[in-house]
């Protein structure tokens, strides 16, 4: 039997965010462009969709950034004289998405505005069917921990999160779960399947593919639930996860049974 690990990227994938992170890089692009133009500029959900389109915008204080620098460009300023410190940027966001305290039991913000993709007998089925489990997120290791282990309830989960390595479409930390996978299971995977919602997420995987030939990998794309009521948006962004790479789409990762994994490698 081909022995699968399946690892998943979290937003978009495990949570909804388009209420919390999303709505935090909003709020702090429309904050910055008050402060730096005549009218504020706030980011819609489609203007989010097209930054990430792009595949280099993994992490939302650098999306703020470059959308609040496009923001100035556009109306006629220089981005090289644009004086913008990033650690005010990651600042207000973080104290719209994460809010006051500095203990999870204390935070007030959006990251308590996340609804659930998944529950926790989800992983429990993987398990039963012989298939590992571990996750490449490009969120901060106390949100990651926030969702999976104070809200999913998972015991010691195996996760690279942003602190620990470069960031998406770098594959180091996919190879990094794999790895400790491995160490865990003590075997070796015939076969990984990559879970995300973004175009970096499937360059994720060409990249990892490229620099382990020794094995089957394959990405399957979720649609973010924010297109969930958009059917034409949805289908457009089906069709852009299939052209960046994507093996398979599927609305979302609850549709990616044990069944359906094992399937994605015979076709």
């Amino acid at each position: 039997m081909v022995r699968i690990a399946a690892i998943f990227d979290i937003d978009g994938v495990i949570r909804d965010v388009s209420q919390s992170y999303r709505k935090a890089l909003a709020d702090t692009v429309e904050h910055f462009t008050t402060e730096l133009l005549d009218e504020s500029w706030r980011p819609s959900q489609a203007d989010i969709d097209a930054l990430k389109a792009e595949g280099i915008w993994n992490n939302d204080w650098e999306g703020s950034q470059e959308l609040i620098c496009r923001a100035w460009e556009k109306n006629g300023g220089d981005r090289a004289a644009l004086k913008l410190e990033f650690e005010a940027i990651v600042a207000f966001f973080q104290s719209r998405y994460r809010g006051n305290g500095d203990l999870p039991e204390q935070w007030d913000g959006y990251i308590n505005n996340e609804p659930l993709l998944v529950r926790p007998d989800y992983f429990a089925d993987l398990t039963h069917a012989g298939i590992a489990w571990g996750f490449f997120s490009g969120a901060t290791r106390g949100s990651v921990s926030f969702v999976l282990e104070r809200r999913l309830r998972l015991d010691r989960p195996i996760v690279h999160a942003m602190e620990d390595g470069p960031e998406k479409p770098d594959p180091t930390g996919l190879l990094s779960v794999l790895a400790q996978l491995e160490a865990l299971y003590q075997t070796t995977f015939d076969a990984v399947v990559y879970s995300g919602d973004t175009t970096g997420d499937m360059e994720t995987l060409r990249q990892a593919r490229q620099r382990d030939r020794d094995r089957q990998w394959k990405a399957v794309g979720i649609i973010p639930p924010h297109l969930w009521s958009a059917p034409e948006r949805e289908a457009e962004f089906r069709a852009l996860l299939s052209d960046r790479g994507a093996d398979i789409v599927v609305r979302q990762v609850t549709d990616l049974t044990p069944m359906r994994v094992r399937e994605v490698f015979l076709s």
